[in-house]
């Protein structure tokens, strides 16, 4: 993905990412990857933390030789706001909507007005880069629309990562200031094409951060640049 461009709008976004980071912090004191996240500002918002031991994750698109017969699968509607108050069941569903995607039923610009939605209206936490980050930029996705490529997610489970249940434990009242929740989400991204609706199928995980404050629904905060355990 392109770099961030060196503006105001860019220093607004490094202070926002600061902000989260300093609101997460208080309760993933022992989050593996979060010193990543708090100091990232240009690198790549999709770059995994330089401390995480595991290989970085395959791209959740590509875009394979044109085929001809078109798909029989139906276009895919864009992904709704679910509306709960259980973190981890947002966090799936978040999961299964940054996973998959239709070009040929909707336009990058609308993928990502859709996912948009999903963030916290309290926008000194809101990390929109990383999520934008996980989206095909304009010209990859009209590659991969030439193809009718298409994508869907199945959601194997979800939970808190073991430092995140730890750090609460030990100091439950940390989070009662920003209801910012850790929740790690593993399961397999399907992609499909023309002359090819098979496709084929790839293991997914992701640690999002998720805002479930009592008076409203849950909202997501942002990705994180690694998946912590």
């Amino acid at each position: 993905m392109p770099l961030p461009s060196p503006n105001p709008s860019g220093a607004s976004t490094v202070r926002r990412r600061v902000l989260l980071g300093t609101a997460v912090l208080a309760v993933l004191v022992a989050l593996a990857g979060l010193a990543a996240y708090l100091t990232r500002d240009g690198e790549e918002p999709s770059s995994p933390a330089a401390a995480h031991a595991s290989p970085p994750p395959p791209s959740p698109w590509t875009v394979p030789p044109t085929g001809s017969p078109t798909p029989s699968a139906r276009p895919r509607a864009l992904p709704v706001l679910p509306d709960t108050h259980d973190p981890i069941v947002f966090g799936k569903a978040a999961a299964a909507a940054l996973w998959s995607y239709d070009t040929r039923a909707y336009s990058q610009t609308e993928v990502l007005t859709a996912l948009h939605r999903w963030l916290t209206t309290e926008t000194k936490y809101a990390d929109r880069a990383s999520v934008d980050a996980v989206v095909p930029s304009p010209v990859l996705w009209k590659e991969m629309a030439a193809n009718g490529q298409f994508a869907t997610a199945t959601v194997n489970e979800g939970h808190f990562p073991d430092a995140f249940s730890r750090a609460l434990q030990e100091n439950p009242g940390t989070i009662t200031q920003t209801y910012v929740y850790a929740v790690t989400v593993s399961g397999k991204q399907s992609i499909a094409w023309k002359g090819s609706p098979a496709g084929g199928a790839e293991n997914r995980a992701t640690t999002l951060a998720v805002q479930c404050r009592p008076s409203r629904p849950c909202a997501l905060v942002g990705v994180m640049p690694s998946v912590a355990p």
